[in-house]
C-alpha cells in the first residue's frame, strides 16, 4: 500500500514538472510496465487529480495524454497564498500602492541577503546556478536548470506564492531582479516563460556576456 501511494504521488510530480505525457512515458520515468503506469493513473484520475484526452498523430491510432488537473496542481505547496493575497489587497486598499511597493522592495532585498549568503563563495556560472536551484527547491518551487546551446535554462516547475504573485506582480519582478544580481553584472537573465503568461512554469535564459 506504502509503495502504491509513493508511485501516485511520483506519478504527480512526474506530471508537475514534465508537463503532459503519455502512459509510456510516465512508465518510462517511474521504471514501470505501462499497464503498472495505467493503474496508478486511473487511480489518480478517480481522486480528480489527473486528466487523459486523444491527441491524434499522423493516421495511427490517438494517443492518450494525461496531464494534472487544477486540483492535482492544488497537492503542491501554496506557501499560505490566500492569506497572502488578502493580505496585500488590505495594504493597498488602506495604505496606497507605493506601501506594497516598499514591503515588496524589502523582500527583494531579502531575498538577495539570504541567497547571497549560500551563493557568493561560487565562482563559476554553473555552479551558482545550481545552488541557487537547491535553495529554490527548498522554497517549494521544485526548480531545476539544463545546458541549451551557449545558455542555461533556469526552471521553475511550481510556484508556492502563485496566489500572491497574481495579486502583485511585484513578486515576479521581485523574483528577476534578485536573479540578475545574484548571478553578476556581466550575466544576461531573461524570463523565457511565465506561469502569469499562460506558461506551464516559469523559466529564465541565462547567458554570460
Amino acid at each position: 500500500m506504502q509503495t502504491q501511494l509513493a508511485e501516485n504521488e511520483k506519478a504527480l510530480e512526474i506530471l508537475k514538472r514534465g508537463g503532459p505525457k503519455s502512459i509510456s512515458g510516465i512508465a518510462d520515468s517511474l521504471k514501470i510496465t505501462t499497464e503498472g503506469a495505467r493503474f496508478h493513473l486511473l487511480k489518480l484520475e478517480k481522486e480528480g487529480l489527473v486528466q487523459s484526452k486523444s491527441v491524434a498523430e499522423g493516421r495511427g491510432r490517438p494517443k492518450q495524454i494525461w496531464s494534472l488537473t487544477q486540483k492535482g496542481h492544488d497537492r503542491f505547496p501554496d506557501a499560505h497564498a490566500k492569506l497572502t493575497a488578502n493580505l496585500i489587497q488590505m495594504m493597498r486598499d488602506t495604505l496606497g500602492e507605493e506601501a506594497v511597493d516598499q514591503v515588496i522592495s524589502r523582500h527583494e532585498k531579502n531575498m538577495q541577503e539570504r541567497y547571497s549568503a549560500e551563493i557568493n563563495e561560487y565562482s563559476s556560472l554553473e555552479t551558482r546556478i545550481e545552488k541557487l536551484a537547491e535553495i529554490r527547491s527548498r522554497e517549494g518551487y521544485m526548480a531545476e536548470y539544463k545546458e541549451e546551446d551557449d545558455a542555461f535554462i533556469f526552471i521553475e516547475n511550481h510556484c508556492p506564492i502563485c496566489l500572491a504573485a497574481k495579486a502583485c506582480q511585484g513578486f515576479c519582478r521581485a523574483e528577476l531582479q534578485t536573479f540578475k544580481a545574484l548571478l553578476g553584472e556581466d550575466v544576461q537573465v531573461t524570463r523565457v516563460e511565465h506561469l502569469l503568461s499562460d506558461g506551464r512554469r516559469c523559466a529564465y535564459r541565462i547567458s554570460e556576456g
